[in-house]
């Protein structure tokens, strides 16, 4: 799915496209429906950047085991033992 937003509507909301990922991403990892890979792959920023983010936007780093098994299945790394 593509999703096109005009370089005015995101002027009008003062953001710029990394800006307005960056929100995305950290919106919907915060609700729970994007795991930390996926938004930081969302909004094209390395683990460090993402958690900088986060913590800009005062939401706190949710890693639990099923988290961590999501990230391993994006990555493409099948665990040993689940």
């Amino acid at each position: 799915m593509s999703i096109l937003i005009s370089d005015e509507l995101l002027k009008k909301a003062n953001l710029n496209e990394k800006d307005f990922l960056t929100d995305i991403a950290t919106y919907l990892y915060d609700k729970g429906k994007l795991s930390t890979g996926q938004a930081k792959k969302l909004a094209n920023l390395s683990q460090l950047e993402f958690q900088k983010a986060l913590k800009e936007r005062n939401i706190y780093l949710n890693y639990d085991q099923e988290e961590f098994y999501k990230d391993l299945e994006t990555l493409g790394i099948k665990p040993k033992n689940k």
